[in-house]
């Protein structure tokens, strides 16, 4: 008995030990996220007036302050750090252009959001001593930190971005670094046609941004744009089943990287071995492809791809499946295009020798 009476006090702490530790691992694996509000362009912007974005776990998180800026998909400036998994949001906002004021509440797939705020997706090879895959989860993540004491291979999820487009179109998508961004839906704000409900929201916009005199009336004046219409970014949205195909002439050739940023302001990046074997699958409309690739050490090149929209789109749903054929000649001087075998014209093909860039196989 006095045996147990001494080792008692150490029991406990042990326990103790292991609940804190439990909370500590729980606690690190609640994300932190940055908020960015876009717009299609400078003349599209919109203030909000009341946000919020729900959390999994409870926490207070909503929008940086100020008015939409950037462009589609992208603000240039964001929030203060949030803590928490987005499963939602509340907002309500005033369109200037359209003198109109917006209410959206809406909810995200959870199931969804907890994956895809656990994701980690590619960025570079270079530091990875195995090949990389196109995304991991963060408890894979932490294995590869904690091997090469330091990994670049690989952004967490890091910002959520809100996309506000005429007649009360809401997307938003999440954010891995730069090179990684992923749609997560597509929402329709309702106008606001109660008029005590604009009465508040107008007196709130004034006192929360310090409009005085008739500035309010000024701003509608100078800010009106007729029947402003949300298509030209729900065009955008379209998705076909897709993939590439990268060939050279030169026996040297090695094949490295594709960076997609699609019309709809998602960006994706591929690596090897993923690129050597592409998947077909859903992809909105390439807006600039970015390919990379080696034929010696001292051979490194960038090219970039310009597509239209309208011309690309029309192509692609004549098929149900798509391949764009990218062949590149033997001295890394022009690049050939064609899809399903078929020679196409897009607005531009440019290519660039002396990429610093590094791979994993790169020449040495």
């Amino acid at each position: 008995m006095d045996k147990l009476k001494n080792r008692l006090p150490k029991l406990l702490l042990l326990l103790l030990l292991s609940q804190f530790t439990s909370q500590c691992q729980k606690m690190k694996k609640v994300p932190d996220f940055h908020v960015e509000i876009s717009q299609p362009a400078n003349k599209y912007e919109i203030i909000p007036i009341y946000d919020y974005i729900k959390t999994l776990e409870k926490t207070a998180a909503g929008l940086p302050y100020g008015s939409s800026s950037g462009s589609w998909g992208s603000s240039g400036s964001m929030s203060g750090e949030n803590h928490g998994t987005p499963i939602g949001f509340e907002i309500t906002y005033y369109a200037t252009y359209e003198n109109k004021y917006y209410y959206v509440d809406a909810n995200f797939d959870v199931a969804q959001m907890q994956d895809m705020a656990d994701r980690c997706y590619v960025n570079s090879d270079e530091d990875s001593d195995t090949p990389v895959q196109e995304f991991v989860y963060r408890d894979n993540f932490a294995v590869l930190q904690s091997k090469n004491g330091s990994n670049r291979s690989y952004d967490t999820f890091g910002d959520i971005v809100f996309g506000f487009a005429p007649q009360g179109m809401v997307v938003v998508w999440m954010r891995y670094g730069g090179a990684n961004q992923i749609e997560i839906g597509r929402y329709q704000a309702k106008e606001v046609i109660d008029k005590d409900k604009i009465a508040e929201y107008r007196k709130k916009y004034e006192t929360k941004y310090r409009l005085e005199g008739d500035s309010y009336e000024v701003q509608v004046k100078d800010m009106h744009i007729d029947n402003p219409s949300c298509k030209p970014w729900d065009d955008f949205r379209i998705k076909h089943n897709w993939n590439f195909d990268v060939t050279s002439d030169n026996k040297n050739f090695k094949f490295f990287e594709v960076l997609t940023e699609y019309f709809n302001a998602e960006r994706e990046t591929l690596l090897r071995p993923a690129i050597l074997q592409p998947v077909i699958k859903k992809r909105a409309i390439p807006e600039v492809l970015t390919i990379r690739w080696e034929t010696s050490a001292q051979e490194r090149y960038i090219s970039k791809l310009f597509f239209d929209w309208e011309k690309t789109n029309e192509l692609l749903k004549l098929n149900s499946n798509n391949t764009f054929q990218i062949h590149i000649n033997e001295n890394n001087t022009k690049i050939e295009l064609m899809l399903n075998n078929k020679k196409i014209e897009i607005d531009s093909i440019r290519i660039y020798p002396n990429n610093v860039t590094k791979y994993r196989e790169s020449y040495k």
